[in-house]
Parts: C-alpha cells; structure tokens; sequence
C-alpha cells in the first residue's frame, strides 16, 4: 500500500481538528448560570461569590443568579449544587469545610 500523500496528510488532520468544533451544537453559556453561595448574605464568601459572580456576568455576557443557602457550615448549599444537573450552569462557592 502506498504512502498518503502530504496533501491527504494535512487534509486529515485538519479534519479531525474542526469536528470537535462542528459537533457544538449549541454555544456555552445558553441561559443564566446559578451561583450557590454556601453561607448568609453578609460575610466574606458571599462578598467573594458575589464579585466572581458580577465578573463572569460580564465575561460570559449572561445574568449570574446569586443563591445563597446558608446552614450547616456550608453543607447544605454544597449539597445543593452536587445535586445539581451536571451541565455547566450551577457553581458553587464555600470554605475549605464542605470538602
């Protein structure tokens, strides 16, 4: 069987390159993203969760809905965001004790 040639080479390449791009159907983010704040309104984390929040609203170009669901040392508000869809839209942000 013969060689391919550069050509084919870089023809094959460049295709297995873009289909990843093709296969996105749909561009991130599509909706507003939940931000779970683990703590009251009113302390360092909600200060924290409420800036990230504000800078990816601007990054992104879509509204970041602030949740803040305190109890628990954090636990209920982790809790929450584990049980989340897995698709991207709700984060979550806590101390070191929800671990």
């Amino acid at each position: 069987m013969p060689l391919p040639t550069p050509f084919t080479l870089l023809t094959l390449c460049a295709a297995a390159l873009l289909t990843p791009a093709l296969a996105m159907a749909q561009a991130y983010p599509a909706k507003p993203i939940t931000l779970i704040i683990g703590y009251p309104p009113g302390g360092s984390t909600d200060l924290t969760g409420r800036t990230l929040g504000d800078a990816l609203s601007k990054q992104l170009g879509v509204p970041v809905v602030i949740d803040n669901v305190g109890g628990a040392g954090g636990a209920i508000g982790a809790q929450k965001a584990a049980n989340a869809a897995p698709d991207g839209y709700t984060l979550f942000v806590g101390a070191n004790n929800e671990i």
